[in-house]
């Protein structure tokens, strides 16, 4: 079954993709919930036409998204914990701690943009991906430390 995404959806797609999903998925969850439409030829004309009016906008979107990624460059973030003796720690570290350490530094990054390959559980250092635009990927690292 082959659906039009309304809304971002993670590990599916973007907004305005043409996506193929299990057809109980589509019908169960995406759609139900308002994340698609069926991808039906007046749905893909529409959202066709839309993608051709939001272009400018886009473009817009993703260079400020590009500068955002300059901005940040190769920043570490240092992120202090309460850890066991072992250096395990006590729960682990979020996407909102990430989040919260960049608006410090100036940086507003939208805490479900933030993701982890493993999630930090013990000291380190760690690199988080920021999902700053559909094209637009960026990594910053994460040092976890004793608090």
């Amino acid at each position: 079954m082959e659906v039009i995404l309304k809304q971002d959806v993670q590990n599916l797609g973007y907004k305005n993709d043409v996506v193929k999903v299990k057809p109980g998925y589509g019908r169960n969850y995406l759609i139900p919930n308002g994340f698609a439409l069926i991808a039906n030829e007046a749905n893909k004309r529409m959202i066709q036409e839309n993608v051709r009016q939001m272009a400018h906008k886009a473009a817009k979107i993703k260079s400020e998204a590009e500068a955002l990624a300059q901005k940040i460059g190769d920043l570490t973030i240092e992120l202090k914990t309460k850890a066991g003796e072992t250096g395990k720690i006590f729960g682990a570290v979020t996407s909102l701690q990430v989040s919260d350490a960049l608006k410090a530094k100036g940086f507003d990054v939208d805490r479900k943009k933030i993701t982890f390959k493993s999630q930090p559980k013990e000291l380190g250092d760690y690199t988080a991906h920021l999902d700053l635009h559909k094209e637009v990927k960026h990594e910053i690292k994460v040092k976890v430390v004793a608090d």
